[in-house]
């Protein structure tokens, strides 16, 4: 059974840092793309960061410049949230995502963690 979980939220001043570590148990295949997502109160989860590679990562354009995702040796994944924002807060969400090339194996479609929790304010 894979499980992801999050952790490295708090509560942070505007202008702060946070870094978020995406841990996962079980063995997640190689093949799926990881991803960030972020739920604020009264809206929709939206994307956040998205590794589709060692070289390429897409960002929502709201935190470009301001927000780094990768993954470790460990192939754990982590966010480094900078110059935060109070429109920042929300819970922050670890995604792996089968690519559509794959469907035919019949495995998950998405794994995802429970969720961190990132405040922004003063």
């Amino acid at each position: 059974q894979v499980q992801l979980v999050e952790s490295g939220g708090g509560l942070v001043e505007p202008g702060g840092s946070l870094r978020l570590s995406c841990v996962g148990s079980g063995k997640v295949p190689n093949f799926y793309t990881v991803g960030w997502y972020r739920q604020a109160p009264g809206k929709q989860r939206e994307l956040v960061a998205n590794i589709i590679d060692d070289f390429a990562t897409k960002y929502a354009e709201s935190v470009k410049g301001r927000f780094t995702a990768g993954t470790d040796n460990a192939m754990n994944a982590y966010l480094q949230l900078t110059k935060l924002k109070p429109e920042d807060t929300g819970v922050y969400y670890c995604n792996a995502q089968l690519p559509s090339r794959f469907a035919a194996l019949n495995l998950p479609a998405n794994y995802w963690g429970p969720g961190t929790q990132v405040t922004v304010s003063s």
